[in-house]
């Protein structure tokens, strides 16, 4: 099956391909769709993610293709910060600058682990929410987590996979980073994967999932 991914991400994209084998992944781009960056207006993970599937949903119509969309928004929650970074992960510059994107990956990692400081709560986790979208009155909605810790105080990142906070938020029961993690570790344990595969299992179900003309 075809599935359209609400992404420009290729991070993202091969994650993705990499838990739902057997379904071909596609993003805006591969139909002629340029700079697909909706604005994330959603108060939740999960708004975003709705917001992004209806806005690539609509699109493809108007260009006449039909299929179903998924799409995700994903961050890190903090707890000694009160749940920041959140829904503003991606374009994250200190509590003052919510909404900027001019750092990189790096900059963003130290920026956070420096506004922790030395507080020995480092309990964080990574949330991901996916909504599987048929149509305009019909779709599906997961969110999942990923438990762990920021790295130690005066501990930089660590690990050269993945991207984003991967490098700074540790797994303890596996005593590495998400960077550290091969592909096929990061997708049975990460927040991503654990959402795909709750929509793989509606897309294998007894067709219920798979006929969006079903009442």
């Amino acid at each position: 099956m075809i599935l359209w991914f609400a992404t420009g991400n290729a991070h993202k994209r091969a994650e993705l391909a990499g838990i739902l084998k057997g379904h071909e992944i596609r993003i805006p781009a591969d139909a002629g769709i340029a700079g697909f960056d909706p604005e994330e207006t959603g108060r939740s993970f999960l708004e975003n993610s709705l917001l992004k599937a209806r806005a690539l949903y609509r699109r493809l119509a108007r260009r006449g293709i039909r299929g179903p969309v998924i799409a995700d928004d994903s961050g890190l929650c903090v707890d000694a910060l009160g749940g920041r970074p959140g829904i503003y992960s991606a374009r994250y510059a200190g509590p003052l600058q919510i909404g900027s994107v001019s750092l990189g990956d790096g900059e963003r990692n130290a920026l956070l682990l420096g506004e922790l400081g030395k507080r020995m709560d480092r309990s964080a986790r990574f949330v991901c929410a996916m909504v599987l979208f048929w149509d305009e009155y019909r779709f599906y909605g997961v969110q999942e987590t990923l438990e762990g810790e920021l790295v130690a105080p005066g501990e930089e990142g660590r690990g050269k996979g993945g991207f984003g906070y991967d490098p700074i938020l540790s797994i303890p029961e596996l005593g590495r980073t998400v960077a550290e993690l091969s592909e096929e570790e990061k997708n049975r344990v990460s927040h991503r994967g654990k959402a795909a595969r709750a929509l793989a299992a509606l897309l294998a179900g007894d067709g219920a999932a798979g006929d969006p003309c079903q009442s």
